[in-house]
């Protein structure tokens, strides 16, 4: 009986081959353990109109800025209202439980827009930044994450003045280092 296997070639690829029934069970195994060495080389894919153009979009420095701006105003919101909930009243045992809870909400309303206004420009500094600075230099490393860090933490902090302008650059700037390492967005 007569048995059609397909085996590697390094010329030509993967070959059907014909082989007798006897000794099969022996060359099998050892085809077999070839073709599982050989790693499966997948076709290149293009990439099609619509994701190109939704490259394009991405890299406008404008789009990154304002979603990373919008981003940063929804992380803020929500931090805000569970911080805001964490907030106990001073008088506490002096007022009522619904008392309590009006002072609860208007906290958790105060702490979210405060947060959320203070994220979004936070993400809309940073992005641009970055996204400007890596324009300019035409590459993608770490130290545009470094520059927009420190443009961002001076920013934030400028006006407590020069000192503290420095201070919350090279803050950010370092905070901004450590998350990339973390991320490892760079290679």
């Amino acid at each position: 009986m007569w048995f059609v296997s397909i085996r590697y070639c390094p010329l030509f690829g993967f070959v059907p081959t014909m082989s007798a029934n006897s000794g099969t069970e022996s060359t099998n195994g050892s085809s077999n353990s070839n073709e599982a060495q050989k790693p499966q080389i997948e076709p290149l894919r293009l990439p099609t109109v619509e994701e190109i153009r939704g490259q394009d979009i991405w890299n406008n420095c404008a789009v990154r800025s304002v979603v990373s701006g919008v981003m940063g105003g929804g992380l803020g919101l929500f931090m805000g209202l569970f911080l805001g909930a964490l907030d106990n009243p001073i008088m506490q045992e002096e007022m009522t439980g619904r008392q309590q809870f009006i002072y609860t909400a208007k906290q958790m309303g105060r702490r979210s827009w405060n947060s959320c206004k203070t994220f979004a420009v936070m993400g809309l500094i940073f992005s641009t930044a970055e996204c400007v600075v890596e324009k300019v230099r035409a590459k993608h490393d770490t130290t545009n994450t470094v520059v927009a860090g420190c443009v961002t933490g001076g920013a934030l902090s400028a006006k407590g003045g020069p000192k503290a302008a420095c201070a919350g650059c090279a803050g950010f700037a370092a905070f901004s280092v450590l998350i990339e390492k973390f991320l490892d967005r760079h290679d």
